[in-house]
């Protein structure tokens, strides 16, 4: 198991204690569905109660650093705090849900086996989920990273005709980038399988 998993394990463990519900977002969930790829951060979205941020604090533990009132800001303005592992150095980026997209996509979430012990499991994004942040984040970037298209793709290809295309095309529209899931699937084409 890499050390980056071994510590969503341990900051989902966390969440799970302290009664929150989140999911596994960016590189680390699009390895999972489509082409693995290394990473050197964790992106999380998480409903977090402000009453809870104390709570998940002492939980983390002394590994991480986390400033509660960093957190605090976070809940209030919907944005994101970070919780530094101290040990590895590596960045756990804990995007607070505030939209009705976050709310949808963590009622769909799934629960995956990631290492060799049935307890080793994390809530990550559904494929189609992950295709959708995916050409968000892309859009938002000024389509210019070519690390988000390549995920895009690898999705794509990897999940073929399991992913559900019309849920896909409802919510980009929604999200104001059906070109982009359109310019997606021509590019993924007859690759996908």
């Amino acid at each position: 198991m890499t050390e980056v998993l071994r510590i969503a394990l341990t900051v989902a463990s966390a969440f799970e204690a302290s009664g929150l519900r989140y999911l596994v977002g960016g590189s680390l969930a699009s390895s999972f569905a489509g082409e693995p790829r290394s990473t050197l951060d964790i992106d999380f979205v998480i409903e977090l109660p402000e009453n809870r941020i104390v709570e998940l604090a002492a939980r983390l533990g002394d590994d991480f650093y986390f400033e509660a009132e960093d957190a605090r800001r976070a809940v209030r303005a919907g944005s994101c705090v970070n919780a530094i592992h101290q040990p590895t150095g590596i960045k756990v980026d804990l995007f607070v849900a505030h939209s009705s997209l976050d709310a949808r996509q963590l009622n769909r979430r799934r629960r995956i086996r990631v290492g060799a012990r049935p307890e080793e499991q994390l809530f990550i994004y559904t494929p189609e989920d992950i295709v959708l942040q995916k050409l968000r984040w892309y859009r938002l970037g000024g389509e210019s990273s070519d690390r988000q298209w390549r995920d895009i793709m690898g999705v794509l290809i990897a999940q073929g005709d399991r992913l559900d295309r019309a849920y896909l095309a409802h919510e980009a529209g929604l999200l104001g980038v059906t070109d982009l899931w359109e310019r997606a699937t021509g590019a993924a084409g007859g690759r996908s399988g």
